[in-house]
């Protein structure tokens, strides 16, 4: 494995005052390149217990480890089926989204593979996105079309639904519930810290929007929380930190940072475009940036929204 201790300053746009003050733009002053050799990486999650980094290499269809005490990594899976998103579970079990295998899977604590959703009324669904689980256990997850408009990050195939959409695995039946619908290509999702409200953010759209989660567990029609100008890149995932801001990577515009009345404070600027981000370290404060070809940290002075655990949600 090629590892790097690099280091690149780091670049911010401040756009609003809160930016400042609200400590967005403090921390390190350089990215550290934690691994460099991948050819498109995304969906990186961090594993306290183990404080270690899993993320994908989707066209190389792998997943690798980083060691947080090491600096080493390793192949944690390969084949991995072109997992796109990595998350954990409410009892530390990791759930994928296998653009490849057009499902999502659960990796027990024995190491064997669950397959939790493949179909919706019957038909294959498209390549799994994102996902995020609730702390009913419910697991939410995007589905748009990219896995299977080319051989480079799955399999070249037809859509059966039709549709790009998100859906909704009830924790006890399993039943695949559509909950949303009419995207171009949703993408990123996170939960609000009540968890009374779900952020998906539409790639092709150029939008992130949100939507009230009802008691019955369907969602409200939505509205657009936020959009991209002209230039500024294109929203795949996105987080909150503990401030209630919401970090959106938005490939060649680097990371924005928007308040929850939905302005744009500021961006973080990445020397390759940027595709997910995650909080992680022993307190939670630390950036993790799947960019391009590479993994990359920097820790801020702000905190990720609460981990998962018995207490909350995945974020």
């Amino acid at each position: 494995m090629i590892v790097s201790i690099d280091r690149i300053p780091v670049s911010y746009e401040i756009l609003d005052e809160r930016f400042r003050t609200g400590r967005c733009a403090n921390g390190d002053d350089f990215l550290q390149v934690l691994h460099t050799g991948s050819r498109w990486a995304e969906g990186p999650v961090y594993l306290p217990a183990w404080r270690q980094l899993v993320w994908s290499d989707i066209p190389n269809d792998r997943l690798l480890r980083w060691d947080e005490q090491s600096g080493h990594v390793s192949v944690f899976r390969s084949p991995a089926g072109y997992v796109n998103c990595n998350t954990l579970d409410r009892e530390g079990r990791l759930i994928h989204c296998e653009q490849g295998n057009r499902r999502v899977t659960r990796t027990e604590h024995d190491g064997s593979l669950t397959v939790l959703a493949d179909r919706w009324e019957g038909k294959r669904l498209n390549s799994p996105n994102d996902a995020v689980v609730r702390s009913d256990g419910s697991i939410w997850f995007s589905d748009p079309d990219f896995g299977i408009t080319s051989d480079y990050e799955g399999h070249r195939g037809e859509s059966e639904i039709g549709a790009n959409n998100v859906y909704r695995i009830d924790p006890i039946s399993g039943e695949v519930r559509l909950v949303a619908d009419c995207f171009g290509a949703p993408n990123g999702l996170v939960f609000s810290a009540d968890e009374g409200q779900l952020y998906v953010s539409d790639t092709r759209s150029g939008v992130l929007r949100v939507f009230d989660v009802r008691d019955d567990g369907t969602l409200s029609d939505g509205k657009v929380f936020a959009e991209t100008k002209e230039g500024l890149g294109r929203f795949d995932n996105i987080r909150f930190d503990d401030g209630g801001r919401l970090w959106a990577a938005a490939m060649g515009g680097g990371v924005h940072c928007y308040d929850p009345d939905g302005t744009l404070l500021g961006r973080l600027l990445t020397p390759e475009p940027v595709a997910n981000v995650v909080f992680g370290g022993p307190k939670n404060n630390i950036m993790f940036l799947a960019a391009s070809t590479s993994l990359y940290c920097l820790m801020t002075a702000v905190t990720g929204a609460p981990r998962i655990g018995p207490w909350g949600s995945a974020r």
